[in-house]
């Protein structure tokens, strides 16, 4: 073959390599555009036909409003404080215990209500329903705080439940004595009106939530169990309503975890015989552990953004944003690489995107001229749904890559399981209904917990669990929660009170209805 023959074939080769790639890319970007414009995962139940219920309606007058916020900012006042495993204010949960009794009397005396202490101070409440056959579902919350202190910088004293410009500050007010009182008064006056529910329900309150609620959670749980209790599903708090919180979103988000990322606690250690500091070794415990140190944060874990639940969770919002965005949301199974990359550029959505590595206390050395002989530091860790507490370990191991360094595994667990989100599924479907009955211009979508709430330990009793309250977040509220100036407004407090009076009664029906159209499917 003559050069001039093969410089023919080659152009002809690489005409075809360059014709393919660009048809390649033109049908991507076409079923990506038949995607975006075609997408839509909130059509479903919200135009289907759903069961006639005669629902009671809640109008909360003026005496009203006035008993709930002071019987509110009573429990806010009451320092139930939780400062480690064995550790609570025990005074104040008797105290909030004789509270509950005081402002929720139709409660406590209904002949429909069971109520039973749990390990003290916790609380199960058994509300009867008059169909048997209806499986129950549970409503949960915490009583406990954790600590704080007007001297951080508060505006109001942390346990003062004092109004400001129409908020009500205190510790407590968002985590979690709002769906503690909204619950309880929802349902005293349900009560009042004379409500029966078809669907039984239990309200679970744990007393030790902020420490890992192994004696109240846990307890209600082994109740249960001896009882053969299965439940529909589990309400508990966790995720919020966001307004202007996500950057360029239009308009509100509720999100509704349905999963909770894995936690872990880890150890890493140095040991050596001690020295005097004026025959320094080449290395010191310090030096070999701030080495290993700083290779855990050089090194994030593996990035893992669309592998998890959060995918779901911008594909149910990818329609409330502008171009480009939402031809990338709502494109996942090309974008979530490009995405990932993103989001985590910023510490508060980077959460989403992998397991986080924080390294929390580093203690080493007892007199400035001793070489110690003992460093120690804790990391720890929040594991991406995508990835198992084994698999983040072995990571670790590798990533510190020094024998000299002792690791160990102080507690943790795997990631919880990923709660349905589907039209089948009947928690995620009623609480979507009353946040749209109540917020029609609100977009609902599935949502993952970066922090762990009680309701881990219920897994065994169901098989979805949802973590949400109506709590209103607003640029900032985020950093309230368990930090300074947390508050509610006077507004917001009165809104979860008819969330769960409108809840509880749209949990009555017999089943979901048909959908109205199936969720499109690339």
């Amino acid at each position: 073959m003559t050069e001039s023959g093969q410089k023919l074939n080659i152009f002809k080769f690489l005409k075809i390599v360059i014709s393919s790639f660009f048809i390649a890319a033109l049908l991507l970007f076409t079923i990506a555009s038949i995607r975006t414009l075609s997408l839509d995962v909130n059509v479903g139940l919200q135009l289907a036909r759903w069961e006639k219920t005669n629902n009671l309606s809640l109008v909360i007058d003026h005496h009203q409003r006035e008993e709930l916020l002071a019987n509110f900012k009573e429990a806010i006042r009451i320092p139930t404080v939780s400062f480690s495993e064995k550790e609570s204010n025990t005074t104040a949960l008797l105290q909030f215990d004789r509270l509950l009794r005081k402002v929720f009397p139709t409660v406590f005396s209904s002949s429909l209500v069971h109520h039973e202490l749990v390990a003290n101070y916790s609380h199960l409440f058994w509300v009867q329903g008059s169909q048997h056959d209806l499986v129950p579902y549970l409503l949960l919350a915490h009583i406990d705080v954790v600590p704080a202190s007007e001297a951080d910088g508060w505006e109001a004293p942390p346990f003062s439940a004092q109004e400001i410009d129409g908020f009500i500050y205190g510790r407590g007010t968002i985590d979690d004595k709002s769906p503690v009182m909204g619950i309880l008064q929802a349902l005293e006056y349900l009560l009042k009106k004379g409500y029966a529910p078809r669907r039984g329900f239990y309200i679970g309150l744990g007393h030790d939530e902020e420490v890992s609620g192994f004696k109240g959670a846990m307890n209600i749980v082994r109740i249960m169990k001896q009882r053969g209790v299965q439940l529909s599903f589990v309400l508990d708090e966790g995720l919020a309503v966001l307004d202007g919180v996500i950057s360029g979103l239009q308009g509100p988000a509720a999100l509704i975890g349905i999963s909770e990322k894995g936690s872990a606690t880890v150890k890493l250690s140095v040991s050596m015989v001690p020295g005097h500091s004026s025959m320094p070794p080449p290395e010191s415990t310090i030096g070999i552990l701030a080495a290993a140190v700083k290779r855990l944060e050089d090194n994030p874990m593996p990035r893992l953004f669309g592998h998890g639940p959060e995918r779901e969770t911008f594909e149910h919002l990818a329609q409330k944003f502008g171009l480009p965005m939402k031809f990338i949301m709502s494109n996942l199974w090309l974008f979530a690489p490009l995405l990932g990359r993103i989001l985590e550029r910023k510490p508060d959505t980077n959460a989403f995107v992998r397991t986080t590595t924080a390294v929390t206390m580093f203690n080493a050395g007892v007199k400035v001229n001793i070489i110690p002989s003992l460093a120690e530091a804790y990391v720890n860790l929040r594991i991406h749904s995508a990835q198992s507490l084994k698999e983040v370990l072995d990571l670790i191991q590798s990533t510190v890559g020094d024998q000299r360094v002792k690791i160990e595994l102080v507690d943790g667990f795997d990631p919880l399981p990923v709660s349905s989100a589907d039209e089948k599924s009947f928690g995620f479907q009623i609480i979507k209904k009353t946040v749209l009955d109540m917020f029609p211009t609100v977009t609902v979508a599935p949502g993952i917990c970066i922090g762990n709430t009680d309701s881990r330990h219920f897994k065994d009793l169901t098989n979805d669990i949802y973590r949400f309250a109506p709590i209103w977040f607003k640029p900032g509220d985020a950093q309230r929660f368990h930090g300074i100036n947390e508050r509610i407004s006077k507004k917001n407090y009165e809104e979860l009170v008819v969330f769960y009076f409108s809840l509880i009664q749209n949990c009555d029906i017999q089943k979901l209805p048909e959908p109205h159209s199936s969720v499109h499917e690339l």
